[in-house]
């Protein structure tokens, strides 16, 4: 139940710089070659960085794709916003407009699946702490936990007519207490709180009873990603408890949390799954296993390698992935992603597929609640914002084409570079399989 990209002393070769040489017919490298032409990023698109990468002439169609958002870079200072699954609902503490109210906070639901997107305050008669966590539910309610002395107290927000709507569900007493990302299903949410030997996992809301303790997870877990639609299999990063290289860990909330490995790029290294796409099965990691912090992808139950494109590796800037084109079945390396790159000049947005190899770096719309979005299944990633003008809206992006300089189709829709091969072509080696994982996510299969 683990997953190896580099085997066979290349793990420590990888750490260590150390050359090794592969076997015949049998690659080792688990990593993309750098290609300037294809990941080089556009200057009209790419904001300022203290230490820029060398830009490529701008190409026309993705000039027609930045024009329509404004290349206006600010520092975000809003709490965090979370979607659900679907998209259709967001969340988020925001603070009145009014010079009076000061920093009094209070939850705001966004709607965003009809024709126009409209926010709902949902402020009560005692403003909320910053602190608070929001969390939006597919009928439309917002789950909210707030700290109250030692405890964590969980109440579901409503509008009724011109007020707010408030159920208790009830608290969960623990030092800390974190909510994990939506639940697929839309109805349930779950919470961690991390102790020294384990980490209990909650089932906050969507249960008979209030919150109910589902298990006691060996080690300390973070993270959060779901790996299925039915909201059963979750994906944690597990420290163990004595200390020791972090491990993406799959966990069944039908078998009382049962936990199984899922990803272990090297023995040593840190091996994080920060996004997974239930259809595809694409997955982006981070790990160290190459020497230090990258991030890579692979594909859920695939005996291919963890890759890590040196694309996604900007000077002086974090990367973060945080959507996924869902929809292409069997296809993870059609994918389009959705990244947050955050630099010396602000925050911006990046589109990468693994098939194309290339980093579209794209400015965001003013006010973009950073970090945030959604994609639908034709390739248009939607970007939630708020500014001086507007108090809920959606900038909707075309997720740019992969079309490498000097390559045109043919008549027949075929590819080609204007170079003649050579030589006969000759198959491709074979390679020993190095399994990414044997996850227990099945049923992944096309529509008929």
């Amino acid at each position: 139940m683990t997953a190896c990209a580099i085997e066979d002393g290349t793990a420590e070769a990888a750490r260590t710089g150390e050359t090794v040489e592969p076997e015949s017919g049998e690659p080792v490298v688990a990593e993309d070659e750098p290609d300037p032409a294809r990941s080089s990023a556009d200057p009209a698109q790419t904001p300022g960085s203290a230490d820029p990468v060398q830009p490529e002439p701008q190409r026309p169609e993705e000039a027609e794709l930045s024009e329509p958002l404004e290349p206006v870079l600010t520092e975000t200072v809003l709490p965090s916003f979370t979607l659900t699954a679907d998209g259709a609902y967001g969340a988020r503490l925001t603070t009145a407009r009014d010079a009076e109210a000061g920093t009094a906070w209070f939850a705001e639901r966004w709607t965003l699946d009809g024709h126009e997107p409209y926010a709902v305050p949902l402020p009560l008669d005692q403003p909320e702490e910053a602190h608070s966590q929001v969390l939006p539910l597919a009928d439309g309610r917002v789950l909210i936990r707030r700290r109250v002395a030692d405890r964590h107290a969980f109440s579901l927000l409503y509008p009724t007519g011109p007020g707010t709507g408030e159920l208790p569900l009830g608290a969960v007493e623990r030092a800390e207490l974190t909510l994990l990302p939506p639940s697929p299903d839309g109805v349930s949410a779950y919470a961690l709180s991390a102790g020294t030997y384990s980490t209990g996992l909650w089932l906050v809301a969507g249960g008979a009873f209030g919150p109910e303790h589902i298990a006691d997870l060996p080690g300390r877990c973070s993270g959060g990603v779901w790996l299925d639609r039915a909201g059963r299999l979750l994906a944690l990063d597990r420290e163990p408890a004595g200390g020791g290289p972090v491990k993406a860990v799959a966990v069944d909330l039908e078998r009382g949390g049962e936990m199984t490995p899922l990803l272990q790029i090297a023995p040593e290294s840190d091996d994080r799954l920060l996004l997974a796409d239930p259809d595809s099965g694409l997955l982006l990691v981070r790990s160290d296993a190459p020497g230090h912090d990258r991030l890579g992808w692979g594909v859920l139950g695939s005996c291919l390698p963890v890759r890590f494109p040196e694309c996604l590796r900007l000077p002086d800037c974090a990367v973060e992935p945080f959507a996924v084109q869902p929809g292409q079945m069997l296809m993870p390396e059609s994918c389009a992603v959705a990244l947050r790159i955050d630099g010396a000049a602000g925050s911006w947005v990046g589109v990468w597929r693994p098939a194309g190899r290339r980093l579209h770096q794209l400015a965001a719309p003013e006010g973009w609640l950073a970090g945030s979005g959604v994609w639908s299944r034709d390739g248009v990633l939607g970007l939630p914002y708020a500014n001086r003008d507007t108090d809920c809206a959606v900038a909707l992006l075309e997720a740019p084409d992969d079309v490498e300089p000097g390559v045109e189709p043919n008549a027949d829709g075929r590819t080609r570079s204007g170079m003649q091969p050579s030589a006969a072509v000759t198959p491709p080696p074979v390679c020993r399989p190095v399994p990414l994982g044997q996850a227990p996510l099945v049923g992944r299969t096309a529509p008929d």
